[in-house]
């Protein structure tokens, strides 16, 4: 009886621990979420981060289509002078930055004012990339609400003045299961910048302040 009572407390103390953690994430990084209104004001931000998400084929999926959306019109209201788009890249068969960046393309951002991230295989990846490599001191950072705590956390532990603007533009299938994946990944991440974790690739600087065709495949 002692045992089971003894790890009935373990399991306890440990479920606590993770939703703990989550709390304090979500309590931290609130105080940097703005409006897309508020963020049109904003001063000397060097670029609009627009996260990656799925894509179909050449398309974005509705949620990474919201999030550029969202990214296009901070970029056309003055917010920042770049975007850059981050995502997965990892082999030919897909290719979530190209998809992307056409999609700003199109829809009227000059292709010099979009870098590609080709190596954003994660959150804390991307944002760590920011800024070691395209050397990003000041961002806003886009995505949907459920995701932007964790990345506006690691952006602000990471040392950077980010804001968060969410592009919850409409409803999305399997809500309960992200957010509940969700809360692992916040832990994860608490977990990434406490101890410095690196991403799986770094690199020479591309300065974001340069020509985004250079980011160009």
């Amino acid at each position: 009886m002692c045992v089971f009572a003894a790890c009935a407390l373990c399991a306890f103390l440990c479920i606590g621990a993770v939703f703990g953690i989550n709390a304090f994430v979500k309590n931290t990084a609130k105080q940097r979420f703005i409006s897309e209104e508020a963020a049109a004001k904003l001063e000397d931000v060097d670029c609009v981060l627009v996260l990656g998400c799925k894509v179909n084929g050449s398309s974005p999926s509705d949620m990474l289509e919201d999030r550029l959306l969202c990214g296009i019109n901070l970029y056309k209201s003055g917010a920042a002078p770049k975007l850059l788009v981050s995502g997965d890249h990892g082999s030919v068969g897909y290719d979530e930055v190209n998809v992307m960046k056409r999609y700003a393309i199109e829809k009227g951002v000059p292709s010099e004012d979009v870098f590609m991230d080709h190596a954003g295989f994660s959150t804390y990846e991307s944002i760590y990339r920011a800024k070691e490599i395209f050397g990003v001191k000041k961002l806003v950072i886009v995505t949907q609400s459920y995701h932007l705590y964790r990345a506006v956390y690691i952006a602000e532990k990471l040392g950077l003045e980010v804001y968060g603007v969410n592009s919850d533009y409409d409803v999305y299938v399997r809500e309960k299961q992200r957010n509940l994946r969700e809360v692992l990944a916040r832990n994860k991440d608490f977990f990434a910048v406490k101890f410095g974790a690196k991403p799986t690739y770094l690199g020479d600087m591309i300065p974001i302040s340069g020509n985004g065709d250079s980011t160009n495949d």
